[in-house]
């Protein structure tokens, strides 16, 4: 008789657990008055006290009291089943526990984190020298939080408000706006280079969107948003169950005053100090309102992005629901209205994180990022005609002044390479990884993709990317690389480009021109588009003009000033913003 031996099963771990998060805001609260909660998936791992992970690593010290608190400690797990010790929090709970608190930061962090490597298809590094973002979620007692890539860290305050003590760590949106600060710092680094008032504003319009998305992409939040803001009208038309919404509830309208307007009501009632009052006007800005010379300046322009994007949202959740089947008479079904809202919010939060790829590595300006959204969803979903998402976006767009960047196809997208590539001297598998072999494809084919010989010119990243057609499943495989050009001159030095000096500029002020290239490669190492803001090219004087426009920028807001900043200190932007100051401060630009 033959004798086996036992051979030991092993179970797969779990990659996702769920932890308890505060689904919006504490000032957000249901019927009965409880602070809205859900309950989010994030990456699983065995974390160590802090919570400490792979890429967070909770610190929960406060500067201002000098006081450490203790560490959250999670239960180890040997199946991979995790539990969540906060299930059901109530709301003294969630008001007054530190290691809540540490949850909550930490979760929301890795979520945003978790929601641009799906939508980006590879993972997403920091934007500094290490793996681990640090988080601090009481670090100081001040109406302010952001991120700072010289402590590598995201830093939240708290202050007192109207009902006790407000935490900015308690806001789903401050901290998602926070991660997305610290997210493009590492995928779009020159991003906070002084540039045009547009690339100023990109950085906070940006990450409105990402935060404001992540939150109506939670269908918890979106349910009780609808229902604190049309229970009125509910009352007035008595239908037979609360399950249900009036079709005149669910206009773009009544949507824009109830889900937009409403959110940031809530929300503005304890964090206007912070964020509420520039999220109140975002998302209520008219085409009108900003045809005035405030929303030149940076920190306003940023409110044009996201009333464009908020509004493309609303006209996708309208046609969505347009679909949908009436139940008594006039009425549609509550859970289905705000399952309908949550995913286009999922899905254009996608769209807007993918689109990064498809923007230039310097120099960023909104009709670039219009483009890089409609040529980004293109690729991976040629059918647009179910839900318009991107006819919504270019719509919404025009009517706040802006349309697809100058080159692009009568659609908007990216068109590809004019001209003869050269390919037979490039190792394709190389290119994929190396910097080295994407340089040498880049100088090989210079003429074709715009390069100025004359420049400093680097390749900035190599980056696969693997991502998933979301209608039949099939993946698109690219690969992303960003080019950069820059040459020193004097101010008397640029009549020779045939761009302008700032008229009361000195003739031997130094300065710093720049360009780029984003180059999307396909599976078999070809060439797709080389998405550029070029240096110089005398065939075309647009590309001078932006150069002379960007100086006279520059020039405006005293970037040229003595003592001022080369980058940007996002705590005092954020000040300045919660101030709602008209000027922008010297470092800033």
């Amino acid at each position: 008789m033959t004798v086996g031996r036992k051979v030991q099963s092993t179970i797969p771990r779990a990659r996702t657990r769920k932890l308890t998060i505060v689904a919006q805001d504490p000032a957000v609260r249901d019927s009965r008055g409880r602070i809205i909660t859900a309950e989010v998936d994030v990456p699983a791992e065995e974390l160590a006290r802090g919570p400490l992970g792979y890429r967070v690593h909770v610190i929960d010290y406060d500067g201002s009291t000098r006081t450490l608190y203790a560490p959250l400690e999670y239960e180890s797990s040997a199946t991979g089943v995790y539990k969540d010790p906060f299930r059901n929090p109530s709301n003294g709970t969630i008001l007054s526990n530190p290691q809540f608190h540490a949850q909550n930061v930490y979760a929301i962090v890795m979520r945003t984190l978790a929601r641009f490597e799906f939508a980006l298809g590879r993972r997403v590094s920091w934007g500094f020298h290490g793996h681990q973002l640090k988080v601090a979620p009481h670090a100081f007692a001040d109406a302010n939080a952001f991120y700072s890539e010289d402590d590598q860290a995201l830093m939240f305050g708290y202050f007192p408000g109207r009902r006790g003590m407000v935490f900015s760590c308690l806001s789903h949106d401050v901290v998602a706006h926070e991660t997305t600060h610290a997210l493009i710092d590492g995928l779009r680094g020159r991003f906070t280079d002084p540039s045009s008032p547009d690339q100023a504003a990109f950085h906070e319009g940006f990450s409105d969107v990402v935060a404001l998305l992540s939150v109506f992409s939670i269908r918890d939040v979106v349910e009780t948003i609808l229902d604190r803001h049309i229970a009125g009208a509910k009352k007035r038309r008595r239908p037979r169950t609360a399950a249900l919404v009036h079709e005149d509830d669910l206009t773009d309208t009544a949507l824009r005053e109830s889900l937009l307007f409403g959110l940031a009501k809530e929300m503005g009632q304890e964090m206007a100090d912070m964020r509420g009052q520039a999220l109140r006007r975002s998302v209520t800005l008219t085409p009108d309102d900003v045809k005035g010379e405030a929303f030149d300046e940076p920190h306003r322009r940023g409110e044009i992005l996201v009333a464009a994007m908020m509004n493309a949202f609303l006209g996708v959740i309208v046609q969505r629901l347009r679909s949908l089947g009436r139940i008594q008479g006039r009425f549609f079904d509550r859970q289905r209205v705000a399952e309908e809202a949550a995913e286009s919010a999922d899905y254009l939060l996608t769209m807007t994180i993918r689109a990064l790829d498809y923007t230039p590595p310097v120099h960023v300006e909104f009709p670039d990022f219009l483009s890089a959204l409609v040529t980004a969803d293109h690729e991976i979903r040629p059918d647009d005609s179910k839900y318009g998402f991107r006819k919504h976006l270019i719509n919404n767009f025009a009517r706040y002044g802006i349309k697809p960047s100058p080159g692009t196809s009568a659609e908007g997208f990216w068109l590809g390479p004019e001209g003869q590539l050269v390919n037979d001297r490039i190792r394709f598998e190389s290119m994929t990884r190396d910097p080295d072999e994407v340089f040498r494809f880049v100088w090989e084919n210079r003429d074709v993709i715009g390069l100025s010989e004359g420049a400093f010119t680097r390749i900035l990243s190599v980056r696969p990317c693997l991502r998933v057609a979301p209608d039949d499943g099939f993946p698109l495989r690219e690969t992303v690389a960003e080019c950069m050009q820059i040459i020193q001159i004097t101010a008397r030095e640029l009549a020779a480009f045939g761009i302008e000096k700032p008229p009361d500029m000195d003739p031997e002020q130094k300065v710093s021109l720049e360009g780029g290239f984003t180059l999307i490669f396909d599976e078999y190492g070809r060439l797709k588009f080389a998405i550029a803001k070029r240096l110089f090219d005398k065939k075309r004087p647009e590309v001078q003009a932006r150069q002379s426009r960007r100086l006279a920028d520059l020039w405006r807001y005293g970037h040229y000033r003595r003592g001022a900043s080369l980058t940007r200190r996002f705590s005092a932007m954020h000040r300045q913003r919660s101030l709602g100051a008209a000027r922008s401060f010297n470092e800033g630009w």
